[in-house]
């Protein structure tokens, strides 16, 4: 059983969400994952990037495109159509933002791009995201849980298994 501080931690976001009127403890876990994934992206290239920056190369199939613009293949409004700089997807970019912009973005923007993710592939992935629903209610709660994950230091990689771990013990 895993105790004190990221226990702590976990229970604190947890407790965001039930404020929020999320008290299904599945549904709890499924937003957390997709924060959590969100998360872990970013990470992942920022990591690539400095590596590629110590051997002077390039990323090699970065998850956001510099200087592109991402557009929702499933887009209906003029906005969408638009599209999105790939940067503005990116956690350490949108966590900065405002909370009324930041639950747009993540809304309508990062949480669309991580659905479609590997688009066009027939994958356990795909299929589970085609239906996946954004639940978080309110610029309000996605600004806590944003901030629980990312200054309390949650989910970096040397906790993802007690972060899992604690997960489970709230579900069970």
């Amino acid at each position: 059983m895993i105790t004190g501080e990221i226990k702590n931690k976990i229970d604190q976001i947890w407790d965001t969400f039930f404020v929020a009127g999320i008290t299904n403890p599945i549904t709890v876990l499924e937003q957390m994952t997709y924060i959590f994934f969100m998360k872990m992206l970013d990470d992942k290239q920022l990591q690539e990037e400095e590596n590629a920056r110590d051997w002077d190369c390039e990323v090699e199939n970065p998850t956001f495109l510099n200087g592109q613009l991402w557009v929702n293949p499933e887009a209906v409004s003029d906005e969408e159509r638009e599209g999105v700089p790939y940067e503005n997807l990116r956690w350490h970019v949108f966590k900065n933002f405002g909370a009324d912009n930041m639950f747009k973005v993540v809304r309508q923007s990062v949480f669309e791009f991580i659905k479609h993710i590997g688009t066009g592939e027939e994958s356990a992935y795909s299929r589970y995201m085609k239906s996946a629903i954004f639940l978080i209610p309110n610029a309000r709660t996605l600004a806590k849980v944003v901030d629980g994950v990312d200054c309390n230091g949650t989910h970096q990689h040397h906790t993802n298994g007690a972060d899992t771990t604690v997960l489970g013990e709230r579900v069970a």
